[in-house]
């Protein structure tokens, strides 16, 4: 198990690069929806956000106007980074 600070810089470039490719997955679903190619499935985006992918999503979603209309969209990404920071806390004020 890694530990001390090496380990909580793993885990953020671990995150960040999660985050990254979150953002880039949900540009090129809406690059595949303007052009009636072949997108990524709803799960997929669902399950990079539980993965830890939640904030690149969001900003995916609102930075390329992609899902905003879609209610589970729009509900579940930010309750999926709710409970993943409410996991964070827990884990941190323990």
């Amino acid at each position: 198990m890694v530990h001390g600070e090496f380990g909580g810089l793993l885990l953020g470039g671990l995150l960040l690069l999660l985050n990254v490719g979150a953002v880039l997955v949900m540009g090129w679903d809406k690059f595949q929806a303007q052009r009636q190619g072949r997108r990524v499935p709803e799960r997929t985006l669902f399950l990079l956000a539980l993965g830890g992918g939640s904030v690149g999503c969001l900003a995916g979603m609102y930075g390329f106007r992609h899902k905003t209309r879609h209610a589970s969209f729009v509900w579940g990404m930010p309750l999926i980074l709710l409970a993943q920071l409410s996991l964070a806390l827990a884990l941190f004020w323990r």
